[in-house]
């Protein structure tokens, strides 16, 4: 499993920059880790590397921004609010996860049988005061990435 450090926050964001460039219409990356280990900046990288320029904030209270605006659409989660999957369903969210942008799901562990098969799991852990390590797990057939290009290790 590669394995990527950073050392502050634009590190992470210039990692979500740099993975954007290697995502495709239909990714769904999850971001899991603790409250203020970097889900949410990195995901702004991620939104900066599609193009996508202003704020980006984390959709807390929204559960959903979305943007499309940049090379691809962005559909920017955070299921941290939600109780269950199914209201996912009720708000039609879950079609977003299928949509034809990039999907970042930050709290993925929210709704766990609202997830499909094909994603990127990014866990990012805390390692110190503005440090993270971040491990990412494709699952079910993701496409290959150049790990080099994002700095990682084996």
């Amino acid at each position: 499993m590669p394995v990527i450090g950073t050392h502050q926050a634009a590190e992470t964001r210039a990692l979500g920059e740099a993975l954007a460039k290697q995502l495709a219409a239909g990714d769904v990356v999850l971001l899991q880790g603790n409250l203020g280990a970097g889900k949410s900046e990195l995901a702004r990288g991620i939104a900066r590397g599609l193009g996508i320029t202003g704020h980006v904030p984390s959709p807390s209270f929204t559960i959903l921004q979305a943007y499309e605006s940049g090379r691809l659409p962005l559909y920017h989660f955070d299921w941290y609010r939600i109780k269950r999957a199914e209201e996912l369903y009720e708000l039609s969210l879950d079609e977003y996860l299928y949509g034809e942008g990039v999907t970042v799901v930050e709290w993925p562990s929210m709704a766990r049988e609202a997830l499909p098969e094909t994603h990127l799991l990014i866990n990012i852990s805390i390692t110190g005061e503005c440090d993270r390590q971040l491990s990412v797990e494709p699952a079910g057939g993701f496409h290959a990435l150049d790990y080099a290009k994002l700095g990682a290790t084996q």
